[in-house]
């Protein structure tokens, strides 16, 4: 779930107000407008944004199946990347569209906003990113090729940059009917154009489970096997919701066999929901609006927390099962240990928050709250044993959680204090504005030290940590927040944890670093301290992730030197690039330096390779799939040996893993 970017030190500067009037509006033309702000369509122009190009002409083809008319989707990496996508649904409409006085074809194809799914009687509900869809993938590609089946008639038109490049041609009949989109993302608008094989099977895998009985299949002509077949996966779920959070769980202990599994409709809006309780001490719960991952949540996922709370509480207050709990249970004793996937279907959703995931429709948190409550009672009756496993996690829970408020309101009052009451191992930076400032989470004092006399004091923070972090996957949550490593992090950071509403929210009002940077070094220890970390700001700061603040830090893995010449490689292609230019490919023929260590650099090289905003690379951790990296890292820290084991078996070949 990593985007890498380059840092860049730039800064706005202001416009002479003397030359600003109105010839200074620039009025941007349909697709031109795509072209000149990218990222205000797509998010943004790296890795992350490359990949939604796929996703909105998948959405398209997902949309043709959620109507009904569609059940196979075929997404093929080509060897230059690139991307195909073919469905065998109805083919967009090519007759006149009398309005724009062009093919439908070409009007979904070059005019923002325009589609079938503003149409009630043709989509009832639709997917995609922005609304902007296929139109905005064509902007952003240098050659794009639409060709529709549609009434035994196959015809084509191809695009540039949105731009058609004829009129749409008939090329043959058929008996087939269908949509194949092929396009070239345009180079000069992304950092890197290179499609990343499992980003794309994780979200072809979520949209199958998302919408049970379709076929997706992933092809990667880019790798073959002996025999020169490309990397293939299909995707097909029979049972929906239920199947993905037995996906998400597998390498958890099931507290109950069954998956509660809901299928229904309320007040119109069509819901789906799986459930089910492990033994783990977090509340892992996915939310779906029309296939979009609403990380914020949103009123869907308020109506199934409140019904979940109050329908378990009921039950377990009829059954006596509390009368011996000595305190109150709120509404996350409810959710410990819980792993579920909501998913609703809404005509008109209603997006807010900064990622505008957040579904902000009242009528819908009824709708699930009365799904919710009226398929749990029927299963806690239905299932007297399961009922008393799953009031006896949430009395566990609630017990732990007892046993964690003085450790967390520690915290609390370790925070709020300034000053003194800041970690003593933290080197503070001058600047008090948020926005401008950093913290690098350094591993251990000796590269503490260096980073500290290397580092820009006006902005950059360091906080060294000693050894490796506690396991959060595996611990209690009052041992969370009694390790001395994690209270720092909490403290020096300045956030504070819990609210009347959800105890284990995390506020970031009072946020001292608008960068939070994980620099290990680059060898078996560090890439697993590196992993600890973020599973603990996974499962305890996922806000901070959501809002972009997290980062991993890149050191050069070697510094090469042949005569005068000498270079920093951070990959093994890029050590063997120096050797062939000025060691003649002979390896003998070059000094080599073997980075391991960050404590193996002075302070000058880390400052110039690694901390300098001017030079560095950044990874920032994004959630390309709440749901996808929670199973990783219950996989990756968890008990279960077996699944880790097979993990770095099929994943070893593609990617340097040491956990």
């Amino acid at each position: 779930m990593n985007q890498e970017f380059i840092d860049e030190n730039s800064r706005n500067r202001a416009q002479n107000s003397n030359d600003y009037s109105a010839n200074s509006i620039t009025v941007l033309e349909g697709l031109e407008a795509v072209r000149k702000r990218p990222a205000m369509y797509i998010g943004d122009i790296g890795t992350r944004g490359l990949h939604h190009l796929v996703y909105e002409v998948v959405d398209n083809s997902i949309d043709e199946a959620m109507a009904g008319y569609c059940d196979t989707i075929d997404v093929i990496i080509k060897k230059d990347n690139t991307v195909s996508v073919k469905d065998n649904g109805r083919g967009i409409p090519v007759d006149l569209h009398e309005k724009e006085g062009k093919s439908a074809l070409e009007v979904v194809m070059t005019v923002l906003h325009a589609g079938g799914k503003f149409d009630k009687d043709s989509y009832k509900v639709s997917g995609g990113l922005h609304g902007v869809g296929v139109s905005c993938v064509n902007a952003l590609s240098t050659y794009l090729r639409a060709e529709v089946h549609r009434k035994g008639k196959i015809y084509f038109q191809e695009y540039s940059i949105g731009i058609p490049q004829s009129d749409i041609q008939q090329i043959g009949t058929t008996e087939e009917t269908g949509t194949i989109i092929t396009f070239k993302a345009d180079e000069s608008i992304f950092s890197l154009v290179e499609y990343k094989y499992s980003v794309l099977a994780s979200r072809m895998r979520e949209l199958a489970f998302l919408n049970r009985g379709i076929t997706i299949t992933l092809a990667d002509e880019r790798e073959l096997d002996e025999e020169g077949n490309a990397k293939f996966e299909k995707f097909h779920s029979e049972r929906g919701l239920e199947e993905f959070v037995e996906f998400i769980d597998e390498s958890r202990e099931k507290l109950t066999e069954k998956v509660i599994h809901i299928v229904t409709e309320k007040n119109d809006v069509p819901v789906e929901l799986a459930i089910q309780y492990n033994t783990s001490f977090s509340e892992n719960v996915y939310s779906y609006v029309n296939n979009i991952n609403t990380i914020e949540g949103g009123t869907h996922l308020t109506g199934f927390r409140r019904g979940l709370t109050r329908t378990l509480k009921t039950f377990a207050e009829k059954s006596g099962m509390l009368s011996k709990l000595k305190f109150d249970i709120n509404g996350d004793d409810f959710r410990e240990g819980l792993t579920a996937v909501i998913s609703v279907k809404v005509q008109e959703p209603q997006f807010e928050g900064q990622t505008k995931t957040k579904l902000g429709n009242s009528d819908v948190s009824l709708a699930v709250d009365q799904a919710v409550s009226t398929a749990l009672n029927y299963y806690l009756e239905e299932n007297p044993r399961d009922a008393k496993i799953i009031v006896d996690k949430v009395i566990l829970a609630a017990t732990a959680r007892h046993a964690a408020r003085k450790a967390r309101e520690l915290v609390q009052r370790k925070t709020v204090m300034t000053g003194g009451g800041l970690p003593g191992k933290l080197a503070d930076c001058s600047d008090k504005d948020p926005a401008s400032c950093e913290v690098f989470l350094v591993e251990g004092d000796s590269a503490g030290g260096t980073a500290k006399q290397g580092r820009n004091r006006r902005f950059q923070a360091i906080l060294p940590l000693r050894g490796k972090i506690l396991n959060v996957e595996k611990a209690l949550q009052h041992r969370v927040f009694e390790s001395e490593e994690i209270k720092n992090i909490f403290t020096a950071l300045g956030v504070s944890i819990g609210t009347e509403e959800d105890s284990k929210a995390l506020n970031l009002a009072k946020l001292r670093y608008h960068k939070v940077v994980i620099m290990t070094d680059a060898d078996v220890d560090g890439r697993h301290i590196n992993t600890l970390i973020m599973t603990f700001f996974f499962r305890f700061m996922r806000e901070l992730i959501v809002e972009g603040y997290l980062y991993i830090a890149t050191p050069p893995l070697y510094l090469l030197k042949k005569g005068k010449n000498e270079r920093y490689c951070w990959s093994e292609q890029q050590r063997q690039d120096f050797i062939r230019e000025f060691g003649g490919g002979k390896e003998d023929a070059v000094h080599i330096q073997r980075y391991k260590g960050l404590g193996e650099m002075n302070a000058e090289q880390l400052w110039d390779t690694t901390m300098n905003p001017e030079e560095r690379t950044l990874r920032q951790i994004t959630i390309e799939s709440a749901a996808e990296a929670d199973r990783v890292f219950s996989m990756l820290m968890g008990d279960d040996v077996p699944p880790r084991r097979e993990f770095i078996e099929e994943n070893a070949t593609y990617a340097n893993i040491d956990v």
